[in-house]
């Protein structure tokens, strides 16, 4: 089964004031959930994000038109900051594996689905 791991966090620049040890335990977080989950699957893919205030964002169409906006699609308290691509055994295993992300993600796994007749 294929899950999405959504990371969103409520302060996406806190990295650059991150000290060096900040930043290594980040990485070892990030470094264990690879492990587990190549230990109990395959991940498939993941990136981080640039900052939300690099995005752009196609909004549906109006009047025939659709409009460009800058920045996130949303405006939260929380931006998505990067996401893994996952395929494990069940949700529960994606979850337990989420739980080895650093805890100032607040982390969404949702299944991806196969549309009937779409062939990427």
């Amino acid at each position: 089964m294929k899950f999405v791991v959504l990371m969103a966090e409520e302060d996406p620049e806190s990295w650059d004031r991150a000290t060096q040890a900040e930043r290594d335990e980040v990485f070892e977080r990030h470094r264990a959930f690879d492990r587990a989950a190549r230990e109990r699957g395959e991940i498939l893919g993941g990136e981080a994000l640039a900052f939300p205030k690099e995005a752009v964002t196609l909004q549906p169409a109006r009047g025939g038109e659709r409009l460009v906006t800058e920045g996130p699609y949303t405006e939260s308290a929380e931006q998505l900051g990067g996401f893994y691509l996952l395929d494990v055994d069940s949700q529960e295993t994606a979850l337990e594996l989420a739980r080895l992300l650093p805890e100032g993600y607040s982390v969404e796994i949702r299944p991806v689905i196969q549309i009937e007749g779409y062939d990427s």
